[in-house]
């Protein structure tokens, strides 16, 4: 450890506090100007967290360009999302709106890695600067924490590290000359589409304010609303269409967007991720608007085809925003939403889940393997977006949706012993896993955890981290073999 580059990790996560007490103040700001009494005590979190983050950088020397290796990334990155948190729920915390400290630091993660998971039962009761803090966190966390620090920082190498270590996605296509530069594109992309979300929200039923909200927390496929009853509260097929059509491009890879944007629109309209994408949502749309139609469920060709794309775009992207609950569906719709909440959307965007592309790769992989045991000397490749995948990739892959599978066992097993009923431990744990927001069960509609035991808000505030970060980073942190030199 005598080589770690501790103050490269301290310097960074201090600028991060900085970015955060300044959201955290604009937040004071929208309370004291909606004449709430909150917005003293979030001023005094902003002040804190200000401070502590001067603190970290000054404690922390190091020039920004010195290379660092994994782990001080993995370090960095998952210290950073953790520490982000604590200051977080400060605001949480201080106005007493949530005053128990778990049910807090569980909030908050849950907006930072744009889960949605909520523990509040009513959440009009809440100060709308409380409330709009609560939309930003997941604004913050959308896009990535650290992949905003690239953008101002002169990083050097250093950014590319950081970057691949924080996006999702199985690292065959991602950008690698001016890492900085691409940062700063990506977040020019998401504001500029969160600008034009706030907009076309705004024109429909909602006030300013709700619009502001829930754009930062539709384009961050995060689900959190200003309303206990998420998007059904406002009953506008307006609204509806606008988010349903924001989720899915939430869902969708942001370079490719971006690439979109610029006139290359074969990027993404030949992109193979991006067809799947498109097409498992049709099926699924197709299944379930059928199915709700034929069997009364919900009446009006259009009312069906609007509340199950919704939903299905809803839950593939883990945003998790609901106008309708399927949970009084029937279980067989049930089981294609566990089917989507585990299938996420596509790398590189802001959703969760094991992501499309990686299903991609192991069906090809499973299909390859029926080939070979007819023809067992063939050398059978695997391409995606006809460039062929490396084995190594194959084997990550492969790596990464067995742990993906033995955590949310364990998980399962872990709540289940906790107290929790089999149906509310399996969805908490593929939701919070998988950056859901919403549930199974007591806790399916609403999204709602209030009544999770208290340890177990911690481990599934692990669990959401975990996801986030897609488990290598985090769980690496625990294997003796990462701190050797």
């Amino acid at each position: 450890m005598s080589n770690f580059n501790y103050r490269f990790v301290l310097k960074t996560i201090g600028f991060l506090l900085i970015i955060e007490s300044l959201f955290m103040m604009l937040s004071s700001v929208v309370s004291f100007y909606l004449r709430e009494t909150a917005g003293d005590v979030m001023l005094i979190g902003s002040t804190i967290t200000f401070f502590a983050g001067v603190f970290l950088r000054l404690t922390g020397t190091e020039d920004y360009v010195k290379p660092i290796g994994k782990r001080e990334s993995f370090v960095m990155v998952a210290m950073s999302w953790i520490i982000l948190s604590v200051f977080g729920m400060l605001p949480f915390c201080l106005s007493g709106s949530i005053p128990d400290i778990g049910e807090a630091y569980f909030e908050t993660m849950s907006g930072f890695t744009a889960t949605g998971a909520t523990i509040l039962t009513d959440v009009e009761s809440m100060p709308k600067g409380l409330l709009f803090w609560r939309s930003i966190t997941q604004w913050m966390g959308g896009l990535g924490i650290v992949v905003f620090v690239a953008t101002i920082l002169p990083m050097g190498g250093n950014a590319s590290v950081l970057y691949d270590t924080e996006v999702t996605g199985i690292g065959y296509d991602r950008f690698r000359p001016r890492i900085s530069q691409i940062a700063k594109r990506l977040w020019l992309v998401y504001i500029f589409l969160t600008s034009v979300l706030v907009l076309l929200l705004w024109l429909g039923p909602m006030n300013m304010f709700d619009s502001v909200c829930h754009a930062f927390t539709t384009i961050s496929t995060a689900g959190f609303s200003t309303k206990q009853n998420s998007i059904a509260y406002w009953n506008s097929a307006y609204t509806e269409y606008v988010i349903t059509l924001f989720m899915f491009i939430g869902g969708i890879n942001f370079p490719l967007i971006y690439f979109f944007m610029q006139g290359d629109t074969g990027k993404l309209l030949k992109n193979e991720e991006f067809k799947w994408y498109v097409v498992v949502i049709l099926i699924s749309v197709a299944i379930t608007g059928l199915g709700l139609y034929s069997s009364g469920k919900i009446e009006g060709v259009e009312r069906a085809f609007r509340t199950s794309l919704f939903q299905v775009v809803s839950v593939v992207t883990t945003t998790c925003h609901a106008t309708d609950n399927f949970m009084n569906w029937g279980a067989f719709y049930q089981f294609i939403v566990v089917i989507l909440m585990l299938f996420g959307a596509c790398a590189g965007s802001t959703s969760g889940g094991i992501k499309i592309v990686r299903i991609i790769i192991l069906f090809k992989n499973s299909i390859n393997e029926f080939k070979r045991q007819v023809h067992p000397n063939a050398i059978l490749a695997i391409r995606l977006n006809n460039r062929v995948i490396s084995i190594d990739i194959v084997t990550k892959v492969l790596a990464f949706i067995f742990l993906y599978l033995g955590v949310l066992i364990f998980s399962c097993l872990l709540l289940s012993w906790s107290g929790m009923e089999f149906e509310n431990a399996l969805g908490a744990a593929i939701s919070c896993i998988g950056n859901v927001g919403g549930g199974l069960a007591e806790i399916g509609y609403s999204g709602n955890f209030h009544d999770v035991p208290a340890a177990s808000k911690w481990y599934l505030s692990f669990l959401m981290l975990t996801g986030r970060l897609e488990l290598f980073t985090v769980l690496s942190l625990f294997m003796p073999a990462f701190w050797r030199r």
